[in-house]
């Protein structure tokens, strides 16, 4: 998406510069005084969001983005930065192609997938009862989710076809102990995308949640225990073709917790927030599932963030922040960060069972003061690369924005 394509609402050869808080429909872009990046505003739509952090949210062909409204599906040129309704109604986005144009969706008991050029759509499978679809493999021969057996309870029940919640919930805490200590017994299952047969690969009591196929592998698929991040051993992957099961992190502490894995877009690192223990030192680290590698970079508390995410090359990451209120009780931590990753040189011994460390430097490229954190702001970049994309509700309703990774000039 090149930068002259988005282009600045410039009057009289004056940047329009935001006002966050205020009443009416935000700017269309500015540059931020306090970092000196651009910004701009991706979408028109109030209530319209961008994907969950690990949800590819980009066509395989770079030039679309699918972001959600309150009236379903939409479909964003990245180049000319045009819009248009791609799938109406009351719809759950799974995942965006890596190989097609197809973008996947729940809808009325069924998974579907549409073409973004052509808006041809085809009815998949019908979803398990009580089970929901949270991915596709990077050939999109595969879906991948998980049903329970039982009721869960009530604050927690499954509905495949409820739209994303995009504001946490008050009671997130109660509810993920209760939904740990209710062992609610639970199938892993695949759906075949050609044929929607569905097929349960793997059975367990613990909470299984947070499912993601690896970029580049077709067989595997990524998974967590779900529940309070301390009493839970929550990272895993899963072969479909075998169901071979590795554990990605083993505890070393009290209080340790590590979560919201996302894959490079390579598929050989799976990379996680760590905390070494809960709330006093921070991590983004990082596995090589062929070598069992294990990189760790270290962050300091303000630069701790609710969501990590990482360029198609690996040479820069993004985090999202978070408010004092956060596991991390950052006293300046709202800001949507760049960082640029540096490992320590080992001057030591040798041994590939250490841990590879080193630092993220950081820079800040939005001033998140205004915006609410219990809306995510879920960072992504762009194929480019050149732009980092979130949501945000600082101008009272959620709208999707973008901020260029260059400084403006």
């Amino acid at each position: 998406m090149p930068s002259r394509l988005l282009l600045a609402c410039v009057i009289s050869g004056v940047v329009l510069r935001a006002q966050p808080g205020a009443t009416g429909e935000p700017p269309r872009t500015w540059i931020d005084p306090d970092t000196g990046h651009r910004v701009v505003r991706l979408t028109d739509e109030p209530g319209s969001a961008s994907l969950y952090f690990n949800q590819n949210a980009y066509t395989a062909d770079g030039k679309k983005m699918v972001y959600t409204t309150p009236a379903g599906i939409s479909v964003l040129n990245l180049e000319t930065r045009a819009a248009k309704p791609l799938v109406t109604g009351r719809v759950r986005v799974i995942v965006t192609g890596r190989k097609s144009q197809n973008v996947y969706y729940l809808k009325d008991g069924s998974v579907f997938s549409t073409d973004v050029e052509t808006g041809g759509t085809r009815e998949i499978a019908k979803v398990p009862a009580r089970g929901s679809i949270a991915t596709v493999n990077a050939d999109e021969t595969l879906l991948a989710g998980t049903y329970t057996e039982q009721d869960a309870p009530a604050v927690n029940v499954t509905d495949p076809d409820a739209p994303q919640q995009l504001v946490q919930a008050t009671n997130k805490g109660q509810m993920m102990e209760q939904r740990l200590a209710a062992r609610i017994p639970m199938g892993l299952f695949i759906v075949d995308v050609k044929t929607g047969a569905v097929k349960t690969i793997h059975k367990s009591t613990d909470w299984l949640n947070h499912l993601e196929f690896s970029p580049a592998d077709p067989t595997l698929l990524m998974f967590c225990h779900e529940g309070p991040w301390h009493k839970v051993d929550r990272l895993w992957t899963i072969r479909t073709d075998s169901g071979q099961i590795t554990k990605i992190h083993n505890r070393t502490m009290a209080m340790e917790i590590w979560g919201h894995e996302f894959w490079s877009q390579d598929g050989k690192t799976i990379w996680y927030d760590l905390q070494t223990p809960r709330g006093e030192v921070f991590w983004l680290a990082g596995y090589n599932v062929y070598t069992g590698e294990r990189t760790w970079y270290h962050l300091e508390r303000n630069e701790w963030s609710i969501h990590f995410n990482v360029t198609k090359d690996g040479t820069l990451f993004t985090g999202d922040g978070g408010d004092p209120g956060q596991v991390a009780h950052a006293s300046d931590g709202e800001w949507i960060y760049l960082f640029r990753p540096e490992l320590i040189p080992n001057r030591g011994t040798a041994d590939k069972a250490f841990v590879n460390p080193g630092v993220l430097h950081s820079e800040r490229l939005v001033n998140m003061s205004k915006h609410q954190y219990k809306l995510e702001p879920n960072v992504s970049f762009t194929p480019d690369q050149k732009w980092v994309v979130f949501r945000s509700n600082m101008f009272g309703p959620t709208y999707t924005f973008a901020v260029e990774v260059a400084q403006a000039r």
